[in-house]
């Protein structure tokens, strides 16, 4: 799946150590959050906090939690509950930050340094950046619903264009619709290079063990449309993810809304598993058009090769693309929607 640079692509920076601590919060740190974030201000604004003087300390931590402006970090074996100092600074799961360690515990997190690749969706008014500094994205597919394709598609583009490795998870395959949708695609995907995994984490436990596999010592992003069983997933892969996730909805201040926010779970193999809200919609309004595509593994070969260095790969003369034999054609007209709507 190898594909020109992009020009306007950023280099990528080096990778940060992986953690293997597993996380770990506390109701008291919840209780009085909002109190030592208040106090971190206090203490830390202007020239009254000087680094390394007796009220803080500097570090660098992962981010392994976000909700809003609130966020939890892990620097070496602790877990500490965090805020962002300045309100135009984007931080995600998975950003290695600079931060402040104050004496109750808490942090203030100053800078968010370079990151090597970002998940990141879009539309015509804004960005949202999901998670940061991934190793791979695993992306959750099911046939009961019906797989949407377009939006699929998208995820998959914008993952392409950050380099980020991906593999298609494909749940609920004990379900005979489910199995029978999956399958009539699969191939198809596999010969892009995109490997899929079927499993039914509720029925079949032992279906698990192939992905368990690909997750070990990695830093994975979880994606998926709502509905495909992600919860399921999650819960089976990290024993006790429930309670986590109750306890670090607690800490982060976001009460019942349990699904709104980005974590990082720790497993006992050195890999995160980085759980993200289920979307409806994929937005690639950032990427150019060179960057959509490059995306389309099944273009790559014959881009460049068009009678015309401007074509758009619709109805041109000459083009290479269209109608080209081993193209699927519902990826080639689901194509043509996405850069048409540019």
């Amino acid at each position: 799946m190898a594909r020109p640079p992009d020009p306007a692509e950023r280099s990528p920076t080096p990778r940060s150590p992986e953690l293997r601590d597993p996380l770990r919060t506390t109701h008291a740190a919840a209780r009085h959050a909002a109190a030592r974030h208040a106090a971190a201000g206090r203490k830390t604004t202007g020239s009254n906090r000087k680094p390394g003087s007796a009220d803080t300390v500097d570090r660098q931590a992962d981010v392994v939690a976000a909700f809003g402006r609130h966020f939890l970090v892990v620097d070496g074996s602790a877990t500490r509950p965090a805020i962002i100092r300045s309100r135009q600074t984007d931080c995600v799961v998975g950003d290695r930050v600079q931060i402040h360690v104050l004496p109750d515990a808490s942090a203030v997190i100053e800078t968010v340094l370079p990151r090597r690749n970002q998940v990141t969706r879009s539309n015509d008014f804004r960005a949202r950046t999901i998670a940061a500094n991934v190793d791979q994205a695993a992306v959750i597919i099911s046939g009961h619903p019906a797989l949407d394709e377009a939006l699929l598609m998208r995820v998959l583009i914008a993952l392409d264009a950050e380099g980020i490795d991906t593999l298609l998870i494909a749940t609920k395959q004990d379900l005979e619709p489910a199995r029978l949708a999956i399958a009539a695609r699969r191939p198809v995907y596999e010969a892009l290079g995109y490997p899929v995994i079927g499993l039914s984490a509720r029925t079949d436990p032992a279906s698990l063990a192939p992905l368990a596999a690909r997750l070990a010592s990695r830093r994975t992003v979880l994606l998926g449309q709502s509905g495909m069983g992600k919860s399921t997933l999650v819960n089976a892969l990290v024993p006790g993810a429930d309670q986590q996730t109750r306890d670090i909805s607690d800490a982060l201040g976001s009460g019942r809304h349990t699904t709104t926010f980005t974590r990082a779970f720790l497993r006992d193999d050195g890999g995160w598993l980085i759980d993200t809200p289920g979307f409806q919609t994929f937005e690639i309004a950032h990427l150019s058009r060179w960057q959509i595509s490059h995306g389309m593994p099944e273009f790559r070969s014959r881009l460049g090769h068009c009678r015309y260095n401007n074509c758009r790969h619709h109805d041109e003369p000459g083009c290479a693309i269209r109608g080209a034999d081993d193209i699927d054609p519902l990826r080639y007209r689901l194509f043509t929607a996405i850069e048409t709507g540019r």
